[in-house]
């Protein structure tokens, strides 16, 4: 009897240990996160919930976003915490418009951007040339002769005697015109007989020489002639570049017309666990059958890598005085610039167009001139009244120079404005000059773009402007020209909030790639990308926010730029 009694009591225990330990399975069922930041003063650019002071990460998303308390409850053995200390967590930078591979290669190439003087510039080249073997091109530049005083275009003169056994290619900053040497413009059979092409100019001496000054289709000729780069060379530039957008809290890019081999590149890195960057690529719309081919749509691929947006062009630059204008150049006689050779003939552009997005295909156009702009917005019109229904989010690049009658076009036909505020304030020291003032109070017209209800997408255009996304957030906000002569913002009219331009480079460009829900803001289910600042730059005087500095950055949950670990590009934890 006491032994039935015992065997009764015992199974009554095990019965409640049984229900105790299950009670505590199921406590213990939610499996804990790989990665905690604690301590952080979270901005999510999220509305529903806009501050936070911790996030958990479980593989490469978000699990939790809420009080030190709520998401304590996701730690566990294994949890790796990140001590955040205070600092700003944002979510990570998408750069709406980069050339990824040329930002890449120009980290080691010959660097003119910030040359004041002739001097200077032929003394760089010349030790670039003594670094160089004999026969091999010396490309890159980035040079920008607005800087120099007096300003005037560079010719082959220049450089020649220093540049004797190699060919020289080098291009403007705006990347819509190159200084060849002799050499090259031999290569590239470039002589005084050699007639304009159609959309381009060789500029030319008062003997009718060309002076190594090539503007938009022009440079063809001579870029023909450039070996092209290997596939280790390729590997290279992006692998310099996957470290230049972590250490800059870049945590994605969308890289424009690249070439289909930097996209094998690409996908190599990916397979092999290299891809740091996420990165949507944009081929050029000449090369529209390729995608349409084989049926692919807008952002089609994984999280690291997309492809399903072409690149067009519909003009060249204000710098160059290439942008396509209703009325002409201020300063230069009746040059009202030039359409791309892509847009002639109109109807040419139009039918890519129509094959793009009857493919599905994103369309993307640089476009800088007012009448440009306008031309496109016609051409979208055309689109759309041909292939109804569809959401497009057709995208104009760089925007700058605005009609007042298209703000409304844009929002009509949902266009997004890709634009890139670094380019105010560089543009600002001279534009007015060149287009007068009333054309210049509609250019970079972020304020205008935000009224007429656009989507703005910030990017940089790197590697014509740097990829910081500091200064592109500084650019925005105070307007203030690179020369120092407007302090208080040029047309500060224009002005964004912090917050705005934040949205813009995260959500803005996130939506602008038909990936709102996948990325931009700091939200359980998306993905884990962010990037810790070292001051709050809502609170601090804008003027200081260019100097801010990237802590870490974070992409799918894994810290990939640390510089206080010292840890590689390529590795994370």
């Amino acid at each position: 009897m006491k032994d039935r009694v015992l065997g009764k009591d015992m199974r009554a225990t095990i019965s409640l240990l049984t229900i105790a330990v299950a009670i505590n399975m199921g406590a213990q069922s939610k499996p804990a996160a790989d990665l905690i930041v604690s301590n952080a003063n979270v901005w999510t650019g999220d509305d529903a919930h806009p501050k936070a002071q911790a996030v958990a990460v479980l593989g490469a998303r978000i699990v939790s976003v809420g009080s030190e308390a709520e998401v304590s409850l996701w730690r566990g053995e294994h949890t790796k915490v990140l001590d955040a200390h205070g600092k700003l967590l944002l979510p990570g930078f998408n750069d709406a418009h980069v050339h990824f591979v040329s930002g890449g290669t120009q980290l080691d190439s010959v660097q003119l951007n910030d040359v004041t003087t002739t001097e200077e510039f032929v003394r760089r080249i010349a030790e670039k040339a003594r670094q160089t073997p004999k026969g091999e091109w010396i490309l890159g530049g980035d040079w920008d002769e607005t800087k120099w005083s007096p300003p005037h275009l560079p010719t082959k003169e220049m450089v020649d005697p220093v540049t004797p056994d190699n060919p020289v290619l080098l291009s403007r900053y705006d990347g819509h015109s190159v200084l060849a040497n002799s050499l090259a413009l031999r290569l590239a059979g470039i002589t005084a007989q050699t007639p304009d092409p159609p959309g381009g100019t060789i500029v030319r001496d008062a003997q009718g020489n060309p002076t190594g000054d090539l503007k938009e289709a022009a440079m063809d000729a001579a870029y023909r002639v450039v070996p092209p780069l290997s596939h280790e060379q390729r590997w290279r530039a992006v692998k310099r570049a996957l470290e230049h957008a972590a250490s800059l809290g870049v945590t994605s890019v969308q890289t424009m017309n690249p070439e289909y081999a930097d996209v094998a590149v690409f996908s190599e890195l990916l397979q092999n666990g290299e891809l740091t960057t996420r990165i949507y690529a944009a081929p050029l719309i000449t090369e529209v059958d390729d995608q349409a081919k084989i049926g692919i749509r807008h952002a089609f691929g994984g999280p690291y890598l997309r492809i399903g947006a072409v690149k067009a062009f519909a003009d060249g630059s204000l710098g160059s005085r290439t942008a396509y204008f209703f009325d002409p150049f201020s300063d230069q006689g009746e040059n009202r610039g030039m359409l791309s050779s892509e847009m002639l003939p109109l109807s040419r552009m139009r039918d890519r167009m129509m094959t793009a997005d009857a493919a599905g295909l994103q369309i993307c156009t640089h476009a800088i001139g007012d009448q440009a702009i306008s031309i496109v917005l016609d051409l979208y019109t055309d689109v759309v009244k041909a292939h109804r229904g569809a959401e497009r989010r057709f995208r104009i690049e760089h925007a700058q120079h605005m009609a007042e009658k298209d703000f409304a076009r844009f929002a009509q036909l949902d266009v997004v404005a890709s634009v890139q505020p670094y380019h105010a304030i560089d543009d600002g020291r001279w534009a007015e000059a060149r287009i007068g003032h009333d054309r210049a109070s509609r250019t970079y017209a972020f304020r205008t773009f935000l009224n007429h209800g656009v989507h703005l997408a910030f990017g940089t255009d790197w590697d014509v402007a740097p990829l910081n996304p500091l200064l592109t957030i500084y650019a925005a906000v105070t307007r203030a020209t690179l020369d120092g002569k407007n302090p208080q913002g040029w047309f500060p009219e224009q002005k964004l909030t912090v917050a705005e331009a934040v949205h813009a480079y995260t959500m803005g460009s996130a939506y602008a790639e038909f990936q709102e829900n996948e990325k931009g803001s700091i939200t359980v289910g998306k993905l884990a990308d962010m990037v810790l600042l070292s001051d709050d730059i809502f609170s601090i005087d804008p003027v200081k926010i260019r100097d801010v500095k990237v802590l870490k950055t974070i992409v799918g949950g894994k810290v990939i730029w640390d510089p206080t670990r010292k840890i590689p590009y390529s590795t994370a934890y």
